[in-house]
């Protein structure tokens, strides 16, 4: 009987620590926040709630700044409804005109790897150029770079991605082909405060408001920078920094080593290489599909996780950097016992391991052939986990030099028609 009551009590406890560390929102709380993407996702959490009355949903849904599908369904449950918003006014004549030279670059480009694969290299190397003249970002324009040396094997390119500011697949692979050292712009601050006051790094509306400072007209980057230089928000700090430079300076931080040394060098590398694509370092980023933290978890993800874990996690914990890397950890162990490779880990993290696994066991894609696996690499139809790979996987040497593993990025590259190598799918 004795052991009967200590269990009902034990379990009574369990449940009401539940219930207290389910976080609640009032419509008051959630109304004073600013416009923004972190506000929609407590707007969606207040949705969520049993005790949200229709005239309340209603009322606070007009506040969103972008609807999702989490948005539209939350509202929908809660009041019947079709979720909508005013329109936004229309982009400028400036930024249309942008838009369509951008998208012809786009075009050109793909036109292009096409061409490649069609043996048709004098015609792509024409496509090659006509996108390169038309890209604006740096990245974008080494990217064309890179891909006219490798159908005319003219050192000429090499040369002008050797020169190039921007980090990027392109630029060390110029500095891989010519034996030269990796780019000097690469910066690993030092910082010594621990904390800034008015600032809470896991809070989210202050990420917000601080976003807000940042856009207006009149704002003064490098200062903002100082506002938040210490170590609890060197995401922020080093973010405000590479766009006030106009990103002509690479910043690397490598933030909470007393946790990551846990780690092998590997993993810590690895960790740091996501966290730099998802977030920049920032522990209260939210983006719009409400990817949660530093290491930009979906929600569905993080209950799975905490499933498995045997743990209760209110989803405002994942903000903590050190539980957004505890949970990275353990998704990463997952995804290795099928994936040896990080720009296929990568590739996984973004878009999911099924999608990665479809990719790779295609019959045309990273086998050996010409031009391969960079020609795998371009012709992916899914466009964020393309890019997403190549800057994780770019991040992932550089982090891995960092932490006195030498590294160079051509080893991976060729390595990825080499299944036994990269995964256990097409063993």
């Amino acid at each position: 009987m004795r052991i009967k009551f200590l269990l009902v009590a034990l379990l009574v406890h369990l449940l009401s620590s539940i219930i207290l560390d389910a976080k609640t929102f009032t419509y008051s709380q959630v109304h004073k926040m600013p416009q923004s993407v972190e506000k929609d996702y407590y707007i969606w959490r207040f949705l969520s709630q049993k005790t949200t009355t229709k005239q309340e949903a209603k009322s606070i849904m007009q506040e969103a700044d972008h609807l999702n599908k989490k948005l539209r369904v939350a509202y929908r449950e809660r009041t019947g409804l079709k979720a909508y918003l005013s329109p936004k006014p229309k982009s400028s004549k400036e930024k249309i005109i942008a838009w369509k030279i951008k998208a012809k670059a786009h075009k050109y480009f793909k036109i292009g790897i096409q061409l490649v694969g069609q043996n048709k290299l004098q015609k792509a190397t024409d496509y090659f150029n006509a996108s390169y003249v038309r890209y604006n970002k740096r990245w974008e324009k080494d990217k064309a770079l890179f891909w006219l040396y490798l159908v005319s094997k003219d050192r000429q390119y090499l040369d002008k991605l050797l020169k190039s500011y921007h980090i990027n697949l392109y630029t060390l692979l110029a500095a891989d082909f010519t034996n030269s050292r990796y780019p000097k712009s690469i910066i690993t601050p030092s910082i010594g405060k621990s904390h800034v006051r008015g600032i809470d790094a896991k809070n989210p509306i202050d990420w917000a408001k601080m976003k807000a400072k940042m856009n207006m007209p009149s704002a003064d980057l490098e200062e903002l920078a100082e506002d938040c230089e210490s170590q609890a928000t060197i995401g922020m700090n080093t973010y405000l920094k590479a766009k006030a430079c106009n990103y002509t300076k690479s910043y690397f931080p490598m933030p909470y080593r007393e946790t990551m040394k846990k780690f092998s060098k590997e993993r810590q590398a690895l960790i740091y290489a996501i966290a730099r694509q998802e977030s920049r370092f920032v522990p209260a980023s939210v983006s719009r599909s409400f990817a949660l933290g530093m290491m930009q978890f979906m929600p569905f993800l993080v209950k799975h996780i905490a499933k498995e874990k045997g743990e209760y996690i209110d989803l405002d914990m994942m903000f903590s950097p050190y539980k957004s890397i505890e949970y990275a950890d353990f998704h990463l162990d997952y995804l290795n016992k099928y994936l040896y490779h990080p720009l296929f880990v990568a590739y996984a993290y973004n878009g999911g391991i099924g999608f990665t696994k479809r990719l790779i066991t295609k019959p045309n894609y990273f086998r050996a052939g010409a031009f391969e696996p960079y020609l795998s690499m371009e012709k992916m139809t899914n466009t964020e986990a393309r890019e997403y790979g190549k800057r994780v996987l770019t991040n992932y040497v550089i982090y891995l030099n960092k932490l006195g593993v030498v590294a160079r990025v051509l080893p991976f590259i060729k390595s990825l028609t080499n299944p036994a190598k990269t995964d256990s799918f097409r063993n």
